[in-house]
Parts: structure tokens; sequence; C-alpha cells
């Protein structure tokens, strides 16, 4: 059974194996993105916080889902590609995973159990879901699409605050 997020591993955008161990001891914000979607400008929210925070030790990780209106079809270098371009992105992407049901990557299916949406949902609900992740692995908050990533800056800076 997963008690942390270190128990996870991912692939990259570029598909190598990432264990989420390799980020002990940083705030993670994992959320699941897309290309063409209605909040996609929050990538441009999502890189300002992670050029803000990083050294302090914040990692934000994108994970592209095409789940949602299929607002994500493109290949992970089409991905990669449009993320850089269009938002500069220079924080970790992972490989195209899904985030609900059978086929949820295990990861997400950790992440929901851990923290539930409004009203308790366990399901995620649409593009750019966050999960603000502690140093000890630990999911903190749960934010939902409306919830821009400017508004998660004093959350960021009280986990960063926090010892390991």
């Amino acid at each position: 059974m997963s008690t942390s997020v270190y128990d996870f591993e991912a692939q990259s955008i570029a598909g190598k194996t990432v264990p989420l161990a390799d980020y002990r001891g940083r705030v993670l914000l994992i959320v699941n993105t897309a290309s063409a979607c209605g909040f996609t400008p929050q990538f441009a929210g999502l890189e300002e916080l992670w050029k803000t925070y990083e050294a302090r030790g914040l990692t934000v990780l994108g994970f592209p889902s095409n789940e949602f209106g299929g607002q994500d079809p493109g290949s992970n270098d089409e991905i990669a590609s449009f993320c850089q371009v269009n938002y500069g992105v220079s924080f970790p992407m992972m490989a195209k995973v899904e985030v609900n049901g059978r086929g949820a990557h295990p990861l997400y299916q950790w992440l929901t159990k851990e923290a539930r949406g409004v009203l308790g949902t366990q399901s995620i609900k649409w593009n750019f879901t966050k999960f603000l992740v502690g140093r000890d692995g630990k999911v903190i908050e749960r934010y939902g699409s409306n919830d821009k990533p400017e508004a998660l800056k004093k959350d960021i800076e009280a986990a960063l605050a926090a010892p390991a």
C-alpha cells in the first residue's frame, strides 16, 4: 500500500522513467494539463510559480491528459513543443496519462484517494486539477480547475516553510 508520493514513478514526456523519490524533500505541485483547454493559459502561472519557488524547494509536475473533451490529443513530443513554444514551460512535464477510472495512472489513483474533491468526490472533474504535496510526500491540498496558480502562493509558502 502506497503511503507517500515517493512510492510512485512516472514517465517523463521524453519517455524516461522518473522515480518520484527523486523529489524527496521537495514540495510538489502535481497538475493534470491540457493544451487546448480554456484553462490552458494556467501554464503561464504554473511556470511563474516554478521560477519563483524552485530554488526554495518547489517542483511543478505537469501530467497531460486527453480525458476531458479530447483537449490534448497530440503526441508527447507535440505536447512538449506546444508547452515550450506557447508558455515557455521549463518545469518537468510527464508523459500523457489517464487520471480517472480503471486506466488511471497509479499516482492519480493514490492522489484522488488522499484528497477528495468538492462534495467528497474522488474523480478528477476537469483539466488543471492541482495537488499540493508536502516535503514529507503527503498530500496537503487539492485545488480545482478554477483555482489559479497564483492563488496557491500562500499555501505553497507554508508548505515550503514546513520541515521535511
